[in-house]
């Protein structure tokens, strides 16, 4: 069989990656130090201790280009890693694009996301350190899941608070977490003061990721057997996700390939620093190839937040990061891809994105939903919400070549599977799913309440 006729590129189990790649080894520009958030001066390690395992904060601040991966975790990595590389031959055919598109497939974890890629290797680290129990915070279920097995693995209790919306727009979800055994409850929840003082402002408020990360700190620093783990945005996750890109790259070369246009979805970072971040050394060598991180129009962190430093959550509990927000105490409605819908961005993204390395677009729902529904129809898969923000773009740019008579290599991160999305699905097809604008006046009252640095 020819390269060209290459449907599925499968790695070696032998090839799967024995390090993560730490892009903070490249960046042009360090990162701006975490801030402690009571005395707003530089995080020192103990400062994080009452939240997270020790090695992950090693790993929060290490500059070592490579980490290696725990012998334990590339074993059980092998249950699913490495992850398939699709040629996307249906969908260039509907196209009539030449173009040549790939999607590195992630839904095939167990769980049915790229969460698990951190999610395992927090808990390993966690249970090292003598941890019986941990908490987190979930948007549309991924992340909670993902971090549900993980701990069934190591014996540690798990609980998770997750956003209201999501909650109830994807019960599923919650009941695939407790299938793994955690505790699942809707955020704002009566359990935690920030929850309740949220209640108490608004019965009905939907939740929003900020919200349920201050709810899950609050509990975790509540108790000493009890560490917090978060599936996005922070560093030490960006590094686990890189195993995505790293597997990426060496397929591409086994379809004799090279990316033009690298695309992922993006909401507080993870996945779209997994595909594109093992790239980035290429881009800072003069490589022409681009890196598109695409977000909702509904949470525009990137397209139109501001570079500045604030809170990751709304009670203030978490540290003062340097990254792109719209301020945290913005509450995004609740579109259907909730694990997008975050004020904050990775500073690792936030601050390649402000050296101009990788680019961003924002996009509204019902286009998102034709571009999945396009895919479904020619791919076959039912891709989640959250990562067909990536194949509306993927679409877009292979139209555009076809307009401008190019052949261009366009590969995107499928982060996930849809099943457990199928009402947000329902909703598109019955013609209910509404495009969304954040209004200008709500977004400049929640950038008027960032902290004074």
């Amino acid at each position: 069989m020819s390269r060209e006729q290459l449907t599925k590129i499968i790695l070696p189990e032998e090839k799967l990656p024995k390090f993560w790649y730490n892009v903070q080894a490249d960046m042009p520009t360090p990162l701006s130090p975490g801030l402690n958030p009571h005395s707003k001066q530089p995080l020192a390690p103990a400062d994080l201790e009452p939240l997270f395992a020790r090695e992950l904060i090693m790993q929060e601040v290490s500059t070592e280009r490579y980490i290696e991966i725990p012998r334990e975790v590339r074993e059980i990595y092998k249950k699913w890693r490495p992850s398939p590389l699709f040629r996307a031959h249906g969908l260039e055919k509907a196209l009539d694009t030449s173009c040549h598109i790939y999607y590195k497939y992630e839904g095939v974890s167990p769980v049915g996301s790229h969460k698990l890629n951190s999610a395992l290797p927090q808990v390993f680290y966690n249970k090292a350190q003598g941890i019986k129990r941990l908490t987190t915070e979930t948007g549309a279920g991924q992340w909670g899941t993902a971090l549900s097995l993980a701990c069934k693995m190591y014996d540690i209790e798990a609980m998770v608070y997750m956003v209201k919306v999501s909650y109830y727009q994807k019960p599923y979800r919650r009941v695939a977490m407790e299938v793994y055994g955690a505790k699942c409850v809707p955020s704002p929840s009566p359990l935690t003061e920030s929850g309740r003082k949220a209640l108490a402002q608004n019965p009905d408020m939907p939740g929003t990721l900020g919200l349920a990360i201050s709810e899950a700190v609050e509990d975790a620093a509540g108790r000493e057997d009890t560490n917090y783990s978060l599936g996005s945005v922070l560093n030490h996750v960006c590094l686990h996700q890189s195993i995505i890109g790293q597997e990426a790259r060496l397929q591409l070369e086994m379809a004799d390939e090279y990316p033009d246009i690298v695309i992922g979805c993006c909401g507080g970072g993870s996945n779209f620093a997994g595909i594109a971040f093992p790239f980035i050394p290429d881009k800072l060598k003069g490589g022409q190839l681009r890196l598109i991180a695409v977000e909702p129009a509904a949470c525009p962190t990137l397209t139109r937040g501001v570079f500045a430093y604030d809170y990751g959550d709304v009670a203030g509990f978490t540290p003062l990061l340097k990254m792109y927000t719209l301020g945290s105490s913005f509450s995004p409605p609740g579109i259907h891809a909730g694990g997008l819908r975050y004020h904050g961005e990775s500073p690792l993204v936030s601050q390649l994105y402000h050296d101009g390395l990788i680019e961003a677009v924002a996009v509204y729902q019902n286009g998102v939903f034709q571009a999945a529904q396009l895919f479904a129809r020619t791919e076959g898969i039912i891709p989640a919400p959250e990562s067909s923000h990536a194949i509306r773009v993927t679409i877009d740019e292979a139209l555009k070549a076809r307009e401008q008579g190019v052949q261009r290599t366009i590969v995107f991160n499928l982060s996930g599977h849809g099943n457990l999305d199928l009402g947000a699905y329902d909703n598109f097809l019955a013609g209910i799913t509404e495009d969304v604008d954040f209004p200008e006046e709500e977004l400049q009252k929640s950038l008027s309440n960032l902290p004074q640095v």
